[in-house]
């Protein structure tokens, strides 16, 4: 198909290797499979794949998910009446299931390559398109993640009551103190609203000037990636963009990824910066696909351009909470909305997930 135009594609390309990274079918696969070996939310268990929220039609998925059983213990005599139906056997009790909605989101993105760019710098773009393509999608989808706990656990969000605390200040920076700042008793603090549910949570998620506090203080360990399997050493950059580590860090016992997409909260011009911190147990976040990730060449003859299209089709629930507004493809913004959402288990604090804002040393200031 011919475009009459250029469609704003600067860097270069070539047709041979665009259609042949594009067409091929393992590369979609391997894509996914690259994504799932390098996301630090994946490897560290809090984000966990089910096939149970893959769907091929409609706008939203019924998720499949039982209450947790709350049994009621009988005493067993040697009579006809024992029992709580007083007629000498068990009550049957039924497992319920609680109705959870979960929303599908529609995303994708286009690049275009020209010709004369490739003459121009003689390198090949489609190496490095290749190899950025994991990274970014990665942090598309954390960015998304982000925006989902904090729909949920932030103002307004049906967990933000009891899994959530804050140990800011509203001061300016020379008057903050270390109670306000991220340390082993407010994560101890955070962790016991979940009371002996507590045990649940195992990685904290926080922005690198949160990171950067512990570090100084020496609160911030790290293990060798090559304790690892080979290749999957990985943590997000300053703004969020994926770059290969060499060490995984832990803190207070938990494992510590590291975000600058995590929410900077900033209130009255002047006073110190608020920094959002998720702490989070294995698979709080359920994820799902309505359709693999397609990706699409086609090719502009009259602007001697190729384009390269990509397109998904998500599925994110945290078990135990139901998107409850009408419209589905919700936006990013739109997720953080906490009326969006609503609670579907009685006990919010089956909910392995707690809201912690801090704030930092490192921190800047409110415009």
């Amino acid at each position: 198909m011919a475009y009459l135009g250029n469609l704003g594609g600067t860097f270069a390309g070539d047709v041979g290797s665009l259609t042949r990274l594009a067409t091929s079918a393992p590369f979609a696969q391997y894509l996914q499979e690259q994504i799932f070996l390098q996301s630090r939310m994946i490897r560290s268990g809090i984000i966990a794949r089910n096939a149970g929220l893959n769907a091929t039609t409609g706008t939203r998925v019924e998720a499949p998910f039982f209450d947790p059983i709350d049994p009621v213990e009988e005493r067993m005599e040697s009579n006809s009446t024992w029992g709580t139906s007083g007629a000498g056997h068990f009550t049957i009790q039924k497992v319920t299931a609680s109705t959870q909605y979960a929303t599908i989101t529609h995303r994708g993105f286009a690049y275009g390559v020209d010709k004369l760019s490739n003459l121009a710098i003689g390198e090949d773009p489609m190496a490095s398109l290749a190899a950025q393509l994991t990274p970014a999608l990665d942090k598309l989808r954390t960015a998304k993640f982000v925006s989902h706990l904090e729909g949920v656990l932030g103002t307004g969000g049906p967990l933000n009551a009891t899994n959530a605390l804050d140990i800011t200040a509203d001061v300016v920076p020379g008057s903050l103190t270390e109670a306000n700042y991220l340390s082993s008793t407010s994560i101890v603090r955070a962790r016991y609203l979940l009371n002996e549910r507590q045990s649940a949570i195992t990685t904290i998620v926080m922005h690198s000037l949160v990171a950067a506090y512990l570090e100084q203080i020496g609160m911030l360990t790290y293990e060798p990636a090559g304790a690892l399997a080979a290749g999957t050493g990985f943590q997000f950059g300053a703004g969020g963009v994926g770059v290969r580590s060499t060490q995984i860090g832990y803190m207070a016992g938990l494992q510590v990824v590291v975000d600058d997409q995590c929410p900077v909260v900033a209130g009255t011009t002047g006073d110190a910066l608020k920094y959002v911190c998720y702490l989070a147990g294995p698979g709080v976040m359920q994820e799902g696909d309505q359709a693999p990730i397609e990706i699409e060449p086609d090719r502009n003859v009259l602007s001697k351009q190729d384009v390269l299209a990509v397109d998904y089709h998500h599925i994110q629930h945290i078990p135990g909470t139901s998107w409850g507004e009408a419209y589905d493809n919700p936006t990013n913004t739109q997720l953080t909305n906490g009326a969006s959402w609503g609670l579907a288990f009685e006990e919010p604090r089956l909910i392995p997930a707690v809201r912690l804002m801090v704030n930092t040393p490192f921190g800047g200031v409110a415009p």
